[in-house]
């Protein structure tokens, strides 16, 4: 077995896992200090940073749109290589707006959302709307998350007009699974933007909420003159009106983490998005329903 094996194994022992990521280092700090010392741009910082980085992963950087990064950071904020995720195009589906693990997917049961099984969290907790919550209930959902190897820009699941962003400063706590069942209602403690989209055809509101975590917090959205980060001073509610067709790139975050798709009622999940699946941006995640979806009170 070679290092970067045991050093994989050892990050995947749940306790061990938990217990470094959440209760040994000081998440706030521990992720500021991560997202100044990733943009260092001194070639043997880089080159050490990165390296380190495959000893623990399974890092894959062969779709990348180039080799030659700066920092860190820049080859975690990485652009892929044209024609790398293909978007379908069929106008009624959702696609995925990240690649991902489906973490849960599903109905939500009125107002309730799974986090793993166990444990549950409601639409109020996440969005902090009353208005939006009841929007969403019996709706569908999907959570996606998104490991650290991963490519970290995410994208319009619809030609769609982003109407407002809410930003919530918050904890950043590790959204591995682990950490998933010790610690309740974790999106809803964390760092996260609230992002309403009006879909251009059926007219129906879908929200995408980026959830950061430790060492990975900090969003950028390309519509937004303003990085949304821990010491972010307001405002929080930030009116827009961004156009995007689908599978445009709607921003990053600054590191990564977690991705929920709400949908109103009558959207159904795709047969391919179950829990435990990896998914690509671009690749179907929901159906759009046949029937003119609720109208929303957001309108």
């Amino acid at each position: 077995m070679t290092v970067r094996d045991t050093l994989q194994r050892i990050t995947q022992i749940e306790a061990l896992n938990f217990a470094i990521t959440n209760r040994l280092i000081p998440r706030r700090l521990a992720t500021q200090f991560m997202g100044w010392f990733s943009q260092i741009e001194q070639p043997w910082v880089r080159d050490l940073s990165i390296a380190t980085w495959r000893l623990f992963t399974d890092l894959d950087l062969s779709d990348a749109k180039t080799q030659d990064f700066r920092s860190l950071h820049d080859c975690f904020i990485r652009e892929l290589a044209p024609g790398a995720r293909p978007v379908d195009p069929a106008p009624n589906l959702l696609t995925s707006p990240c690649d991902g693990i489906v973490v849960s997917a599903g109905t939500i049961e009125g107002s309730r959302l799974l986090q793993v099984k166990g444990s549950t969290y409601t639409l109020q907790e996440l969005l902090l709307d009353p208005q939006l919550a009841d929007y969403y209930r019996d709706g569908t959902y999907v959570t996606l998350r998104l490991t650290s190897a991963m490519y970290h820009r995410f994208h319009a699941p619809a030609a769609c007009t982003v109407e407002h962003v809410t930003y919530v400063a918050g904890d950043t706590w590790n959204t591995h699974p682990s950490t998933l069942r010790r610690v309740p209602k974790l999106y809803c403690q964390n760092e996260r933007a609230i992002l309403r989209a009006r879909l251009r055809d059926s007219r129906a509101l879908i929200t995408l909420v980026p959830v950061a975590a430790i060492l990975v917090a900090s969003i950028r959205l390309h519509f937004l003159d303003v990085l949304l980060r821990l010491d972010h001073a307001g405002p929080n509610e930030l009116a827009c009106s961004a156009s995007c067709d689908k599978g445009e790139e709607l921003g990053y975050f600054q590191h990564g983490s977690t991705l929920v798709l709400l949908a109103p009622r009558g959207f159904q999940l795709c047969a391919t998005t179950q829990e435990g699946h990896g998914v690509r941006m671009g690749e179907p995640l929901m159906q759009l329903p046949t029937a003119a979806p609720p109208s929303a009170a957001a309108e």
